[in-house]
């Protein structure tokens, strides 16, 4: 559950306010889709590592990418859209590794050669 608005500014009129309480309670809605999201990459890194399958799936993140871009109906333009889900599929192949990494003996998270790193990537 939100927590109420405790942040006042002074561009705060009663529409702005019922804007933001929307803005909010979207906020949720995304943070939950998110860790749901989450989860699935969890066990699929579980499930990738018991397979001897790699966490990096280059043509399966260019197909994810594709296809937000191009179903996306706006306001966000394309670029934008690519940049989200960008930083989404980064942080899903974080925790696909860790996953994969706590079966993994002797090799600290992060470990291995899996594709390149978040932070590297999109440099």
């Amino acid at each position: 559950m939100a927590e109420e608005r405790s942040v006042k500014d002074g561009d705060s009129s009663p529409e702005i306010d019922a804007w933001r309480r929307r803005i909010d309670a979207i906020d949720e809605q995304l943070m939950g889709l998110l860790n749901s999201r989450s989860a699935c990459a969890v066990e699929i890194g579980r499930i990738k590592r018991a397979l001897g399958l790699p966490v990096y799936s280059p043509e399966r993140e260019a197909w994810i990418l594709d296809r937000v871009m191009r179903e996306n109906p706006g306001p966000l333009d394309a670029t934008a859209v690519r940049r989200v889900f960008e930083r989404i599929i980064d942080e899903s192949r974080r925790l696909e590794r860790l996953a994969a990494d706590q079966n993994r003996a002797g090799e600290p998270a992060g470990a291995g050669a899996d594709g390149p790193s978040p932070a590297k990537e999109h440099e």
